[in-house]
């Protein structure tokens, strides 16, 4: 699927977003964005069979859930936090969560402006508490400055038109459409400093686009978006 064209976010930022559930949307991860029918499952097999899961923001952060915490070690962390900077001609570790390798148009936007290697997000079938260390740990041994994490989900809404009930009759040069379908991504990203284990967090504003997709097309129009 041709993933829209990225906007390029503007580093030091941090813009946090609460995303709200939208009634009559379907979510998906834009590492396992294969189509789905009205019933909720894939009209086919996923065409992404090394699809595991998703990363967490705890795994990629080093952040123990179990972990207890004291007043002193959250005064200590307000006290060292360091603005993050991300320079142009910065190395940088790229990884989407849940994929082998990142969305090719994500990284060749980011080769214009930074030196990107990429990293798999596919999470571990048994993740510990590490695996931050572990990650960070990769990037300076490949000499990179930063991690940059990202996770999207992929949000359709579907409104039918009027002429749907009569969406089976085809006519010359394709098939009523009976349903338009809207689809936008969203993203969240975490920029974390491999020296120090800092980090920022923000996401862009939605990416969006829209098509109108009748039933004998709309698995392809929903690819092609």
């Amino acid at each position: 699927m041709r993933i829209m064209r990225f906007v390029l976010f503007r580093f030091p930022a941090l813009i946090i977003i609460i995303a709200l559930m939208v009634s009559g949307c379907a979510k998906r991860s834009i590492s396992d964005s294969g189509y789905r029918s009205e019933s909720g499952y894939r009209s086919q097999a996923s065409s992404n069979p090394f699809y595991k899961g998703e990363l967490s923001e705890f795994q990629i952060l080093g952040i123990n859930p179990e972990a207890k915490i004291t007043q002193e070690e959250i005064n200590r962390a307000l006290e060292s936090k360091q603005r993050l900077t991300l320079p142009k001609g910065s190395s940088i570790m790229l990884i989407q969560s849940g994929a082998m390798i990142p969305d090719e148009p994500m990284v060749k936007a980011l080769e214009k402006y930074y030196n990107v290697s990429v990293f798999s997000g596919v999470p571990l079938a048994q993740g510990g508490n590490d695996y931050a260390m572990t990650l960070r740990l990769a990037a300076a041994k490949g000499g990179f400055e930063k991690i940059v994490a990202y996770w999207g989900i992929l949000e359709t809404a579907q409104k039918g038109y009027a002429t749907k009930a009569v969406s089976w009759v085809p006519f010359v040069g394709g098939v009523i459409p009976d349903e338009g379908q809207e689809m936008r991504i969203r993203l969240k990203v975490a920029v974390i400093d491999v020296r120090s284990g800092q980090w920022d967090m923000f996401s862009p504003a939605p990416f969006q686009n829209t098509a109108a997709s009748a039933r004998y097309t709309r698995e392809s129009s929903d690819q092609d978006q």
